[in-house]
């Protein structure tokens, strides 16, 4: 089995408001190279990307985040970077990206640099509405080729330094199975149920059965609100179950279903679960999240968006639909440039 996008560290938020906040990211990037066995070149290379999308969002909007992680795929470790801004959005972003640009006029290399220098990178853009940026700089240049697409966003209750909502995405050689699940509460107790129940992401077996074997690896903590997903290359099939407040929606084109959980707690309040079964194709795209997210966010109000990198349809949502008084997560899965 091989986990996508497994997290070596926790996905950090640095607050972008003034120079000590670009400053601040840069040197947390400047770790996550080490630990991530960047060379001094590579080194380097994320620090100017940092740099210059941390001094654009300045800039441009006066304030905005970037998201920091570390993630491997097989052998391979890399930093993830995501800038975020809710500012004035760039009118012509291929303009922008042309040599001789500066994204800010004023300084730095530009998008164009940015674009080059990152192994993976795409952008999402609407005037009067922001800019987000993401990318990905690993240890090595190789082509990642892979047959599943992620993006998430996952990040603690602000001021906790435990992580409530957790994640964890399996794939083989059949098809790929995804746990999102939100501890009770939050803080480090929540964080106990909710790392608890991902871990089961490794079993065998489709999701009634792996739900029933969360509630019982859950007893004796707080519980945890769980939703689980298997999807079948071979029959083309979505089997998903869900308990308590993770929300589910399965996109397709004009097509828009919804997941349904039942009411209650893994490992403390589990009465009755019913596993559903929906169709996925080349073209569908699966969003999880907590109820750390508002339920009332629509696609279509980004024209464009659902054919981003699964990072960017996350971190849309994160920005606009955040409830920013609970821990959050946002998983967004999608087939990769792997399949023929």
């Amino acid at each position: 089995m091989e986990t996508l996008l497994n997290l070596l560290g926790n996905q950090t938020v640095f607050k972008i408001g003034d120079a000590s906040g670009v400053s601040a990211v840069r040197r947390a990037g400047n770790e996550l190279s080490k630990k991530a066995g960047f060379d001094e070149t590579r080194s380097g290379q994320l620090a100017l990307i940092i740099t210059e999308a941390a001094t654009n969002i300045l800039k441009h909007a006066g304030h905005g985040e970037i998201l920091l992680r570390l993630v491997n795929s097989g052998d391979l470790a890399g930093v993830e970077v995501i800038a975020i801004d809710a500012g004035p959005g760039i009118n012509n972003p291929s303009k922008s990206m042309e040599d001789g640009n500066s994204s800010s006029g004023t300084y730095g290399v530009g998008l164009g640099a940015i674009r080059r220098l990152a192994h993976e990178f795409d952008i999402f853009t609407m005037p009067g509405s922001g800019t987000i940026l993401m990318m990905l700089l690993w240890t090595s240049p190789q082509v990642i080729n892979q047959c599943w697409q992620l993006g998430a966003v996952c990040l603690p209750f602000p001021g906790e330094e435990a992580y409530g909502d957790a994640w964890k995405v399996i794939a083989d050689g059949s098809g790929l199975t995804a746990i999102v699940a939100d501890g009770l509460g939050h803080g480090p107790e929540a964080a106990v149920a909710s790392s608890t129940a991902v871990e089961l992401a490794h079993m065998q077996g489709l999701p009634e059965q792996m739900l029933a074997k969360a509630h019982g690896a859950l007893r004796g903590t707080r519980g945890a609100a769980v939703a689980i997903i298997r999807i079948h290359l071979e029959s083309a099939g979505l089997y998903f179950i869900g308990l308590g407040n993770i929300a589910g929606c399965l996109l397709d084109g004009d097509s828009r279903q919804h997941l349904m959980s039942h009411n209650g707690i893994v490992g403390s309040n589990f009465h009755k679960a019913q596993q559903f079964q929906f169709p996925w194709s080349h073209s569908s795209t699966l969003i999880l999240h907590s109820d750390g997210l508002a339920t009332r966010w629509d696609l279509e109000r980004y024209p464009g968006l659902a054919y981003c990198h699964p990072c960017l349809i996350a971190a849309v949502l994160y920005r606009d639909f955040s409830r920013g008084r609970d821990d959050v997560i946002v998983l967004v899965i999608k087939n990769g440039r792997g399949r023929g």
